[in-house]
């Protein structure tokens, strides 16, 4: 499931309207009806605070380039590998194949985790099967640890500062995929409302910074 190409990087100002609404089809939940379980959304209390440090461990400094082979957040039991995503057509991020519940994406042609900027992560939320690799992420909350194990043999060691939902229509681009002068993290998937028509109508997303490595 891994890429081995470096294709040149471009940062993050390619995606455009990049809601990512395809990270999960809820069929599951239909078949399922009322003895379903919703996949845990943020509470107020996970947001971020404007004028406030990041929870956890300071910024650490940013590492060489290295792509990521596998993610782990032990609070939710993800342990996933990765594979490397682009864009679609209509310039929005692509999404893992939904066929393999525990796998992870990255947007190769921006930043790798542990860089200096904004490296983005995606995955499902659930398949027509059932919960998939980030069904709990909306449970994670400030403070907890994400592991990036990075190809160079090094795990780069994220805190977690916020963890959001939002509307598709409200979903800030600049907030989510803008560039930052520290390493920091998004790990996108889908959430929010859910309608038996159209699927999940957000996206939850965890913010997070480098502390360290080991």
């Amino acid at each position: 499931m891994r890429r081995t190409e470096r294709p040149g990087r471009f940062g993050n100002s390619l995606i455009a309207a990049a809601t990512v609404l395809a990270l999960g089809s809820g069929g599951w939940l239909v078949y399922e009806g009322a003895a379903s379980h919703p996949p845990p959304q943020p509470s107020a209390a996970q947001a971020a605070v404007a004028g406030t440090d990041p929870v956890g461990p300071g910024a650490a400094a940013p590492l060489p380039p290295s792509p990521p082979d596998r993610i782990r957040i032990p609070a939710i039991d993800v342990d996933a590998p990765m594979t490397g995503l682009g864009l679609t057509r209509q310039g929005s991020l692509d999404v893992p194949p939904p066929r393999h519940k525990n796998l992870a994406g990255w947007y190769e042609a921006g930043t790798m985790p542990g860089e200096r900027g904004t490296a983005v992560v995606a995955g499902h939320v659930d398949n027509a099967e059932g919960p998939a690799v980030f069904y709990r992420l909306g449970a994670l909350t400030k403070g907890r640890v994400i592991e990036v194990e990075r190809r160079d043999g090094g795990v780069a060691l994220f805190a977690v500062d916020a963890v959001e939902v939002y509307d598709a229509k409200d979903f800030p681009d600049e907030k989510v995929y803008g560039a930052a002068s520290r390493p920091e993290l998004r790990v996108i998937t889908c959430g929010g409302a859910y309608s038996r028509q159209t699927g999940y109508q957000g996206n939850v997303v965890v913010f997070a910074h480098l502390t360290g490595v080991r």
